[in-house]
C-alpha cells in the first residue's frame, strides 16, 4: 500500500501494477538521471539482494548458502559486462573478513606484535554512525586517539583549539607524525578562544602544517571536522559539533556524525574537498614560529574587539573573488575596447575604495616609470578621510596621499584626496596641467551632472578617470552614462555584496496589491505619475482601502511596530503626504521629505527616525542622500518601480549595515499590471548566480536568494508575475509586441543591441524562438523578407550568441561582408581553421575540401541573405563588447585558434585542432596523437538537476589554479592511458580542459558550450579505476569563472 507524501524510489513491478490503478494528477514519475543511474541502481538492488540473503537465512540456510547467492550475482555480473576483474571479485567459501594488514618491515613485529594487536575503534569503518555523549557509547575522544593511531594521514578543522582538549590526543598525535604520518589542522582566531600553547605544541610535531584565519569578521568557520585517510580505502571522518576542547571532547552535549568512505563515498569525497579548497584559499594562513606574537595579537583583539590595529600597512591586502571580478572586468574595458574612462556601480557600503585602490596599486605597477599622481576627488571629509586610509593599507604605505579639505593643507600635491569644494575655492585648475594627474577618481560620481564638477571633468586629461557610485540615475534624469561611452564597466550586484556580509540581508514579502493597474495607460516604459497618483491618493474609498491595507500588512509581517524604523517610496509628493496622513491617523508616527525638503528637516527626520520619535519617512525621489540612514530595517515599495537602477537604489538605501539590525523586511505591493512591466528582472537582480528563470526560482520558492535572505510571494502576487513574464519573455508574441513599442518605450533606436541592453537579455532568449529579424517583420517594425537560409541561420544563431573569442569575433567580421570575394584555399592555417569552426556551427558538418561546389554555394547564399547576415553581424559587434576577460593565444605547438578562457561548442574546439569528425566523440576524453593533445571535455554537473552530491565532487576546482579531475572508470594508473596523464610532461604531450557547467544550454536546451581553461601539469593522483587526479593549471581561472568550477564557494 503506497502512502501519499515524497519518494524516491524505483519503480519495481510490483509498483508499476499498483501505479496504474493511481490518475495521473496525483502521482509524479521522472526518469532516472543516467549520471547517478549506477548510485540509484546499487542502491536499490543492495536492498534486494539484503532482503534475499536475509531469506537465505530465514529458510534454514547457513552462512555458505548467502555466499553461494553472493558468488551468483557476481558471475552474472561477469558474464554480462565480460570484463575479467569481476572473476576475482568472487567471495571465498571460508566466509572471513580482512582486519588489518603491518607491513614487511613493520618495528611492532620486531616485539612480537601482531596484525591483531593493532588498536581500532570501536565504532565500524565501514559503517556511518552517530555519537551523541550517550553513556553505552564509546566517548568521543577515545575513539579519536584509536582513529589517530590507525590513520595513514589527517586533517582537522575546528574554530578553535584549547590545550585542555589537545593534550588529551597529543601523545597519539606525536606518535602519529613521529612514524611519518601526515597532520594538517585548521583553526581561527575567532573570539579569542584558541589557546597559544596549543597552536605551538602542533607546530612543533614533524610532519605538521598548521593554518590559521585571523579575518574571522568574514572568515567565521564554524565548523568541526576530524578527517582519517586511510591507504586501504576505509578512510572515515567526524563531522558535528565539537572543538578541540575537553567540555566538547569528553562531556559537553554535542553531536557528532561518524562518516566512512565505505557507505557514503561522496560525502567523504564532499568533506575532503572542502578541506583542501580552505587549505589553499588565502584567507588561512600558514603558522610559523615567527607568528606566535601575531596570533596572540589577533586572539586578544578578538576578546576585547581591539579596533586599533597597527598591523595594517604590513598584511598584503588581496582582492576577494567578487572584487577581482571587477578589476578583471575593468581590465578588459582598458585593453579589449579602449574605454580608460571607467564607472563603477556599487550599493554604499561594499568596498568601492577598496577596488579604487586595488586598481590604482595595479596602474602603478604597470607604469613603473611614471609619476602615477593620483587626484581622489570626493564631496565630504569624512568619505576622503577613510579613502587615504583605505589607500594606504592597500599600497602598505603609511606616508601614501594627503588630504586638502577644512583645516587639512597638503605639503604636495602629488598624490591628493580633496573635496570638490576645496578644489574649486583653490581655483586648481588655473594652478596645474591638463596631463598632471595620471589616475583622477571621483567618488559618488551623480554628484558629477552637477556645475560644481563640470570644470574638473572637462579640463583634466588623465590616463585613467574612474567613477565610482552607487546611484547612475539622477532625479534630474541627467545621466552620468556619457562621460563612459555609455557603459557600466562594472557593477557589484547586490547577492554578491550580501553573501559577503558588506550589506545586511533581506526577507522579501510580495504583497498582492488591492489596486489593478491592468487598465491605467503604459507610455514611454512606464506609467504616467498623475495616473498612478490619482488611483493611490485622490480615488477615494479606493485609496483609503489600499492604505488600510499597507497597514494591515505591515502589522502582519513585522516583528514589532514599535521597533519598525522605515522608508516608504511613493509616486508623487501628494501621495507621500497622504500615506504620512494616513499612517498617523492610525497610531504610526510618520512624516515625509520631497525633494524640496530643506537640509536641516532632512537631518531632523533621520535623527527623529533612529531615535524612533516616528516610524516611517515617506520619500518620492531617492536620490537626495538626505535620505541615507543605516538604521532603517523595514521599506515599502508603494508604487511599481519600472526602472530596475531605481529599484536596486531604493532597496539599497535599506540594506546598510546597523547594529542590532538583524535583516531588513520588504513590503512589495504588487497588483495585475501591464505586461510590460519588468517583474523577472527585478527578482532575477535580487537572486545569487543562478542558471534558473524566474519562473522556476517561484515555482520553488526561490532557492537561489544570497544566504539568509527570504523571498515569498503571496499566492495572488506570485499568479500576476508568472502570468507576467509568460506574456513578456516567455513566447514570441510577447517577444513580437515588445519590439513593436520599442522605440516609444525607450527612446532609442530599435537595434539587436539596445533591445538586449534596455531588457537586460540574454541573446539567446531571443534565438531560441525565433530570429530578431523575423520578429521585428512580424511587428511590422521593418519589411518582410525571404531569404534561402533562413532557418539555418536562425538554428545557429543560438550557437553563435555565446561566442567570446575577440580573435575570431574580429575575423568573422573582416570576412563576413566579403564572402564573395575570399579565396578560401588559399588562406592561411589559422584563418582555415577559424572558418572552420564558423562553417560547421552553421552548417553541422567540417569542409573536407575549400573548393567543395556544395560548400561554396552555402557561403555566397550567405552573401546573399542580407538581412540576416547583417543580424549576424550585429550579434558578433555585441559580443564583442560583451567581452569582460583578456583572453591569450595558448601555446600548443602548432598555429590553433583557441584562446584561453573563451567559449567554444565540442564541434567548434574539435575542428580548430584538425579533427574533422567531432561527432564521433562521445566520451569526455579525446586523446590526439598527431598533436599529442589529450583533450578534456569536463561537465561539472553531470546530473540534470541543479545539485546531486553523487557526482559534482567528481570534477572541479580546488582554487584558481588546482583542479579535480576524475578519469574514465576504466582508466588504471598502470595502464598505458594512466601512466601518459601522469608522465605527460616528459613525454611531450600536453593536457587540454575544456569545462561547462551543465550538459544542456539552460535557456536553449541545446548541448552546452565549454570554457577552455587551457594547459595543465599533473600534480598527483590517488585511486585506479577511477583515477582522480589534481591538475595544476598554467593560467589561473578568472574570478568570473572561479564560482562556477568551485562547487565548494561559500559565499
Amino acid at each position: 500500500m503506497l502512502h501519499h507524501g515524497l519518494y524516491e524510489q524505483v519503480i519495481n513491478n510490483a509498483l508499476t501494477s499498483e501505479l496504474a490503478e493511481i490518475p495521473e494528477a496525483r502521482k509524479a514519475i521522472a526518469p532516472i538521471d543516467e549520471a547517478e543511474a549506477s548510485k540509484v541502481l546499487a542502491q536499490y538492488l543492495a536492498d534486494v539482494v539484503q532482503k534475499g540473503l536475509d531469506n537465505v537465512l530465514d529458510n534454514g540456510g547457513d552462512i555458505s548458502a548467502q555466499i553461494e547467492l553472493t558468488n551468483r550475482i557476481v558471475n552474472l555480473i561477469h558474464n554480462i559486462t565480460k570484463e575479467a576483474d569481476f572473476a576475482a571479485l568472487g567471495v571465498d567459501q571460508r566466509a572471513e573478513q580482512l582486519l588489518a594488514l603491518l607491513r614487511e618491515a613493520d618495528p611492532r613485529l620486531a616485539v612480537g606484535k601482531t596484525a591483531a594487536d593493532l588498536s581500532r575503534p570501536e565504532s565500524s569503518i565501514a559503517q556511518s554512525s552517530l555519537f551523541t555523549g550517550a553513556t553505552h557509547e564509546p566517548q568521543l575522544y577515545a575513539e579519536l586517539k584509536k582513529e589517530i593511531g590507525s590513520a595513514d594521514r589527517i586533517d582537522m578543522l575546528v574554530s578553535f583549539i584549547k590545550w585542555s582538549g589537545l593534550r588529551l590526543l597529543m601523545d597519539e598525535l606525536r606518535e602519529f607524525t613521529e612514524n611519518g604520518g601526515e597532520l594538517r589542522t585548521i583553526t581561527t582566531s575567532y573570539m579569542g578562544a584558541t589557546d597559544v600553547k596549543a597552536i605551538e605544541e602542533l607546530r612543533k610535531l614533524p610532519n605538521t602544517q598548521v593554518k590559521v584565519s585571523y579575518n574571522t569578521k568574514t572568515t567565521r568557520l564554524h565548523a568541526k571536522a576530524y578527517i582519517f585517510y586511510r591507504n586501504t580505502g576505509f578512510t572515515t571522518a567526524y563531522v558535528g559539533s565539537s572543538n578541540l576542547s575537553n567540555a566538547a571532547l569528553t562531556s559537553g552535549l554535542e553531536w557528532n556524525t561518524k562518516v566512512t568512505k565505505r557507505d557514503l563515498p561522496e560525502t567523504i569525497d564532499k568533506i575532503a574537498a572542502t578541506f583542501e579548497y580552505y587549505w589553499n584559499d588565502r584567507e588561512f594562513e600558514y603558522y610559523a614560529e615567527d607568528q606566535k606574537e601575531r596570533l596572540a595579537r589577533a586572539l586578544k583583539a578578538e576578546k576585547y574587539f581591539d579596533t586599533n590595529n597597527a598591523e595594517v600597512y604590513t598584511m598584503d591586502i588581496t582582492p576577494y573573488s567578487y572584487q577581482q571580478e571587477i578589476l578583471d572586468k575593468l581590465d578588459a574595458e582598458r585593453k579589449v575596447r579602449g574605454y580608460t574612462r571607467n564607472l563603477v556601480v556599487a550599493a554604499t557600503g561594499t568596498g568601492k575604495t577598496v577596488i579604487s585602490a586595488l586598481d590604482y596599486k595595479r596602474f602603478r605597477k604597470q607604469n613603473p616609470d611614471k609619476p602615477c599622481r593620483l587626484l581622489f576627488v570626493a564631496h565630504r571629509e569624512e568619505i576622503l578621510k577613510q579613502s587615504l586610509y583605505t589607500f594606504r593599507a592597500v599600497l602598505k604605505d603609511a606616508n601614501f596621499g594627503e588630504m586638502f579639505v577644512g583645516n587639512y593643507k597638503p605639503e604636495s600635491i602629488d598624490n591628493l584626496f580633496i573635496s570638490i569644494q576645496t578644489f574649486n575655492s583653490q581655483d586648481f585648475t588655473a594652478k596645474t596641467a591638463q596631463d598632471f594627474y595620471d589616475y583622477i577618481i571621483v567618488d559618488e560620481f551623480h554628484h558629477a551632472a552637477a556645475p560644481t564638477y563640470q570644470k574638473l571633468l572637462a579640463y583634466y586629461q588623465p590616463r585613467i578617470l574612474l567613477g565610482l557610485t552607487a546611484t547612475p540615475e539622477r532625479m534630474d534624469g541627467k545621466s552620468v552614462l556619457p562621460y563612459f561611452n555609455n557603459r557600466i564597466a562594472a557593477e557589484i550586484r547586490l547577492p554578491e555584496a550580501i553573501d559577503r556580509k558588506l550589506l545586511c540581508p533581506f526577507q522579501y514579502f510580495g504583497v498582492t496589491d488591492t489596486v489593478d493597474l491592468d487598465a491605467l495607460k503604459w507610455s514611454a516604459g512606464g506609467y504616467q505619475k498623475s495616473d498612478l497618483e490619482h488611483v493611490y491618493t485622490f480615488s477615494g474609498t479606493i485609496a483609503n482601502r489600499r492604505a488600510d491595507h499597507v497597514v494591515s500588512s505591515l502589522l502582519k509581517y513585522v516583528t514589532d511596530i514599535d521597533d519598525v524604523k522605515g522608508l516608504g517610496f511613493c509616486v508623487t509628493v501628494d501621495h507621500a503626504e497622504f500615506m504620512c496622513r494616513y499612517f498617523n491617523d492610525h497610531n504610526i508616527p510618520s512624516m515625509f521629505l520631497t525633494g524640496n525638503s530643506p537640509d536641516e528637516e532632512r537631518k531632523t527626520a533621520k535623527q527623529r527616525l533612529v531615535a524612533g520619535e516616528v516610524r516611517f519617512i515617506f520619500v518620492v525621489d531617492i536620490y537626495n542622500e538626505g535620505v541615507d540612514i543605516p538604521e532603517v530595517n523595514t521599506v515599502l515599495f508603494l508604487r511599481p518601480t519600472e526602472s530596475l537602477t531605481v529599484f536596486l537604489q531604493q532597496l539599497g538605501r535599506g540594506l546598510r549595515l546597523a547594529e542590532e539590525k538583524e535583516c531588513l523586511t520588504v513590503l512589495d505591493f504588487i497588483g495585475q499590471a501591464n505586461r510590460k512591466y519588468n517583474f523577472e528582472d527585478k527578482f532575477a537582480a535580487l537572486l545569487s548566480h543562478t542558471t534558473r528563470s524566474v519562473t522556476r526560482e517561484i515555482k520553488d520558492g526561490f532557492v537561489s536568494v544570497p544566504k539568509g535572505c527570504y523571498i515569498q510571494l503571496e499566492k495572488k502576487a506570485a499568479k500576476y508575475i508568472l502570468d507576467n513574464i509568460r506574456a513578456s519573455y516567455g513566447n514570441t508574441a510577447g517577444l513580437i509586441s515588445r519590439v513593436a513599442s520599442f522605440a516609444e518605450d525607450s527612446g532609442l533606436e530599435l537595434t539587436l543591441a539596445n533591445f538586449l541592453d534596455y531588457y537586460h537579455l540574454d541573446p539567446r532568449a531571443i534565438y531560441k524562438f525565433s530570429s530578431f529579424s523575423r520578429i521585428c517583420a512580424r511587428a511590422d517594425v521593418m519589411d518582410d523578407f525571404t531569404e534561402p537560409l533562413e532557418e539555418t541561420l536562425t538554428k545557429a544563431f543560438a550557437r553563435l550568441a555565446v561566442i567570446d573569442s575577440r580573435r575570431w569575433i574580429s575575423f568573422l567580421l573582416a570576412i563576413l561582408p566579403r564572402l564573395d570575394d575570399v579565396d578560401f584555399s588559399s588562406m592561411a592555417d589559422t584563418e582555415k581553421r577559424m572558418m572552420q569552426m564558423f562553417y560547421i556551427t552553421v552548417w553541422g558538418k567540417a569542409v573536407d575540401s575549400w573548393d567543395n561546389e556544395e560548400v561554396l554555394d552555402n557561403l555566397y547564399a550567405l552573401s546573399d541573405s542580407a538581412v540576416l547576415l547583417g543580424e549576424l553581424t550585429s550579434l558578433l559587434q555585441y559580443r564583442f563588447n560583451q567581452i569582460d576577460f583578456i583572453d591569450e593565444p595558448v601555446d600548443l605547438g602548432f598555429d590553433c585558434p583557441l584562446d584561453l578562457h573563451c567559449t567554444y561548442t565540442r564541434d567548434q574546439l574539435l575542428v580548430a585542432m584538425d579533427f574533422m569528425k567531432p561527432a564521433t566523440v562521445r566520451e569526455g576524453v579525446k586523446w590526439l596523437p598527431e598533436k599529442q593533445l589529450d583533450v578534456f571535455f569536463v561537465t561539472l554537473n553531470k546530473a540534470d538537476k541543479d545539485y546531486s552530491p553523487t557526482t559534482m565532487y567528481n570534477d572541479y576546482s580546488i582554487n584558481e589554479s588546482l583542479f579535480h579531475w576524475q578519469s574514465q572508470s576504466t582508466t588504471a594508473d598502470n595502464s598505458p592511458t594512466g601512466q601518459r596523464y601522469i608522465h605527460h610532461a616528459e613525454r611531450g604531450s600536453k593536457v587540454l580542459l575544456f569545462v561547462r557547467e551543465f550538459k544542456s544550454d539552460r535557456v536553449t536546451g541545446g548541448a552546452g558550450a565549454y570554457t577552455y581553461l587551457g594547459t595543465a601539469s599533473y600534480v598527483k593522483h590517488e585511486g585506479s579505476r577511477p583515477m582522480n587526479i589534481t591538475w595544476r593549471l598554467d593560467r589561473p581561472i578568472p574570478a568570473k569563472f572561479l564560482k562556477k568550477t568551485n562547487k565548494l564557494v561559500v559565499g
